[in-house]
């Protein structure tokens, strides 16, 4: 075999040099792959739940204008439920009743419209129009978000926390959809 003949084979492999560049940046794509999964399941957690708070608004708008009858979203620790505005004064005078008269009885939802339950290890907020305060829904804090048979609602935002993640959704008015949307995941 001749000089040249060898330097066409050397040629034709992988130095080390490059072997080592080639795993450095695998490397490097399979850690940001990681550390963006890990990030990603509080991510994908919030705004599953963003997105169902958001079906539930766009429902008891619907609703509301379709009846000609106030609808309403109750917030409560760890829930959301659409019922009738009726229904939903209700559960609220009979919630400060029992804990005036320190008497636990069962509450009937009456005319629900439906509900979602939050992810374990979330907490929900309030924020009412032209406020800068958080109202957290906490057991003795219930909420309530009313749509007019009009079409209209308040303008609120919600925030939703899950560890040191968070969303905050601010509502359009008009369309009970998300107007304004951000979120962090860490």
């Amino acid at each position: 075999m001749t000089a040249a003949a060898r330097r066409n084979e050397f040629a034709r492999a992988f130095t080390l040099i490059e072997l080592v560049l080639v795993l450095a940046v695998a490397a490097l794509v399979m850690g940001g792959a990681a550390g963006f999964m890990v990030y990603s399941s509080d991510e994908r957690a919030l705004r599953a739940a963003s997105g169902e708070i958001e079906a539930l608004a766009k429902r008891a708008r619907t609703k509301a204008v379709l009846e000609q009858a106030p609808q309403a979203l109750l917030f409560r620790e760890g829930s959301v439920r659409l019922m009738t505005l009726g229904a939903a004064m209700t559960e609220i005078e009979q919630h400060f009743s029992r804990k005036r008269n320190r008497r636990a009885a069962a509450v009937d939802g009456g005319a629900s419209g439906g509900g979602y339950t939050v992810a374990n290890g979330m907490s929900l907020a309030v924020r009412r129009w032209n406020s800068q305060r958080w109202l957290p829904a906490e057991k003795n804090a219930i909420h309530l978000w009313r749509f007019d048979p009009d079409g209209l609602c308040e303008p609120v935002s919600i925030r939703l926390e899950l560890d040191q993640s968070w969303a905050e959704d601010i509502y359009h008015p008009l369309t009970a959809s998300i107007r304004e949307s951000r979120l962090e995941a860490r």
